[in-house]
């Protein structure tokens, strides 16, 4: 079955663009466009997509403040939103993150990111571009505050292990490949981590990393 996916992106080519790229994999399909956040809002209501892919600059309503209206955490049924941008700017990942985004990525990621990421967010994970992963989210840590949330079990070592690849913005197959164990051992240690850590997906997990000071 394919992922269905809502574009939205002011800019035509770039919009067309995107459609093209996903619509070109076995696996996912492109159900409807917007070229505004309004549009989007309503397309997505309408069409309930499995992942919304945004750009952050759109007219109307922004990307940002569209994901928190679709998946904020005030809503009862989120969907999954993917925030897509030009700009690598902190305030932008912190925001999206906020609004309940479940991935951020630059324009220049390339297909196969692209891809990692809506398969992420189909899944009900996250996904950071790894280029903007380390530093942002030690940003993001730093304006927190606080003491960080103690586990409510200890961590076994291959769940440290894992923990600090997730910090470093590798996806479930570099993980896999990195510490030479199945994907689906990969997944069974971020149930994990989510568990005794209290977060609710990746994004979570690698924040947590940066505030214990791991990374």
């Amino acid at each position: 079955m394919s992922i269905r996916v809502l574009v939205a992106d002011d800019q035509d080519i770039v919009r067309t663009g995107l459609t093209m790229l996903l619509d070109a994999q076995p696996d996912i399909e492109v159900v409807g466009a917007a070229r505004d956040g309004r549009q989007a809002v309503a397309l997505a209501r309408e069409l309930r997509p499995d992942v919304c892919l945004f750009d952050i600059r759109m007219p109307l309503m922004d990307g940002i403040e569209a994901a928190r209206v679709l998946a904020g955490p005030d809503v009862a049924d989120p969907l999954p939103v993917v925030v897509i941008t030009t700009f690598d700017l902190d305030e932008y990942v912190h925001g999206a993150l906020k609004a309940g985004a479940r991935g951020f990525l630059l324009k220049d990621a390339g297909p196969a990111l692209l891809t990692q990421a809506i398969h992420a967010a189909a899944e009900g994970d996250a996904l950071i571009a790894p280029s903007v992963t380390v530093r942002l989210l030690s940003a993001f840590a730093r304006s927190h505050g606080g003491a960080p949330a103690q586990p409510v079990e200890p961590l076994t070592s291959r769940e440290e292990q894992v923990l600090l690849t997730v910090a470093r913005g590798r996806t479930n197959g570099e993980i896999a490949a990195e510490l030479h164990i199945s994907a689906s051992t990969v997944k069974t240690h971020l149930g994990s981590l989510m568990r005794k850590l209290g977060a609710r997906n990746r994004v979570e997990l690698a924040m947590w990393a940066h505030e214990t000071g791991r990374t």
